[in-house]
């Protein structure tokens, strides 16, 4: 038995919240009867409907996908370019993208079916480590690492505070790898945020999100999450710890 709004995210109605907002409206249903309390638990045998129509019920999926560049992240595209669902035909569930990643942006990017599980994740409160990998034009000096690091002002905000490192470089191409872990999911952020300081970005890659990297996977490869990372997530999320 579980509680009758978090059946409702699981199903991709919407938001846990925003579920226990339709409850209290009283446009919830279980076997028939109105239902606008919170505490209501159903099972899987039980019949849920919003504002009369059934709720589609599926199991929970997690997934892990290594996303190539020239690639969207969405589940459809209407200029016909391809999307993260190409890659993964084996789910008959409804999944789409936690956040996103830009079109010519490789790297982790998770997807599921878990309306609750992703508005938890994609919370800018949570502050999820994203880590970023670019390959730049020039060679940052310490003093603009730093300025990374305490957060450079975009359209009129402030970027948290980032850690910056420098990976390598090449004097003689005048290229850097550089290495950058932000919280935040902002349009176009890593790009934008280097060319503030003026370098701009020639290749990026997302390498790990939270505890999560690309191990043992290539372009276009995936896996599903164990119940063991989906638990860590969510309780990173939280601010706990795994036990």
């Amino acid at each position: 038995m579980e509680r009758l709004q978090k059946v409702m995210a699981h199903a991709g109605v919407d938001s846990r919240r925003k579920c226990e907002a339709l409850i209290l409206e009283g446009r919830v249903s279980v076997n028939g009867k109105i239902v606008k309390e919170l505490g209501v638990k159903v099972s899987s045998h039980d019949v849920v409907e919003v504002d009369g129509v059934p709720i589609y019920r599926e199991h929970p999926v997690y997934v892990l996908l290594y996303k190539p560049k020239q690639v969207i992240s969405a589940v459809s595209d209407d200029k016909g370019r391809p999307v993260v669902l190409d890659y993964l035909p084996q789910y008959v569930e409804r999944i789409y993208p936690v956040g996103r990643l830009d079109y010519d942006t490789s790297g982790l990017i998770l997807l599921t079916n878990d309306g609750e599980f992703a508005n938890l994740l994609m919370h800018p409160k949570h502050q999820m480590d994203k880590v970023y990998v670019a390959k730049v034009k020039g060679i940052p000096t310490l003093q603009t690492l730093n300025r990374l690091e305490r957060g450079i002002v975009l359209d009129g905000r402030k970027t948290s505070k980032a850690r910056a490192k420098l990976l390598s470089h090449n004097v003689q191409n005048q290229t850097a790898i550089v290495e950058l872990t932000i919280h935040e999911g902002w349009n176009h952020q890593v790009k934008r945020m280097f060319e503030a300081v003026g370098h701009p970005v020639m290749k990026l890659k997302r390498e790990r999100y939270s505890f999560l990297d690309l191990r043992h996977l290539n372009p276009g490869d995936s896996r599903e999450l164990t119940a063991f990372e989906v638990d860590k997530l969510k309780k990173t999320a939280n601010g706990t710890k795994s036990k």
